[in-house]
């Protein structure tokens, strides 16, 4: 079974190997049928050992599910769009 890959935008990059991807979706209203966002928060990891990748605030990554690394973390960094 593949893991899941989601795209999103870096809100926070505060910590050590740690940044705070927001992603967005959009969901219709089940009786009015009106498309709303909403927006959701992960902590994903990122690699050192990746040459020269720094990343911003305001950068698009693709994040991908992994094995949990911490009590937050289950997300980890694959690149920047």
């Amino acid at each position: 079974m593949p893991k899941r890959q989601l795209t999103g935008t870096i809100v926070s990059n505060k910590m050590q190997k740690t940044v705070v991807v927001k992603i967005e979706r959009i969901k219709e209203h089940p009786k009015y049928k009106k498309r709303y966002k909403v927006s959701k928060n992960y902590k994903a990891h990122v690699d050192v050992s990746a040459a020269g990748q720094e990343y911003k605030e305001g950068d698009r990554v693709i994040i991908e599910e992994c094995q949990p690394i911490s009590r937050d973390k289950k997300w980890k960094v694959i690149k920047k769009i």
